[in-house]
């Protein structure tokens, strides 16, 4: 790949803008917290981190879930929306694995939203963001 067409998808990614700013609040909590505590904690941070940075966002919010265009009974609770498009899970684990990523794709395609990321405060020395996209 040449370096303008790095450049131009660069410059395409979905809500670039956005999921560049939640990154910079988790790697905030992760400076300021380190690691070694549990999910809940660095949940509550990032909610007081989003706040200052006038992110917008939802904790726990209640997402639809549907089936082969059929709306499910059962419902979603990630732990952050954030700009109302962008699905935010948080891991506290050494290493994320192959299920965290399917976790987040699942409810990706279960929801019909774009973009979700990863986010793990369990890996020294500073949180890890991973992008997915559908």
């Amino acid at each position: 790949m040449m370096d303008h067409e790095k450049h131009e998808k660069h410059e395409n990614l979905l809500f670039r803008e956005e999921v560049f700013r939640i990154q910079g609040a988790v790697f905030e909590v992760s400076r300021q917290m380190g690691t070694g505590f549990l999910e809940a904690v660095y949940q509550e941070c990032l909610l007081l981190e989003l706040a200052a940075q006038s992110i917008p966002f939802e904790a726990l919010p209640t997402l639809a879930l549907s089936y082969k265009g059929r709306a499910l009974k059962q419902t979603y609770r990630p732990d952050l929306v954030c700009f109302g498009c962008i699905i935010v899970e948080l891991k506290v684990v050494r290493e994320l694995a192959g299920e965290h990523r399917a976790q987040v794709l699942n409810y990706l395609k279960a929801t019909g939203l774009r973009v979700g990321l990863l986010a793990n405060f369990g890996c020294a020395p500073k949180a890890r963001v991973e992008r997915l996209v559908l």
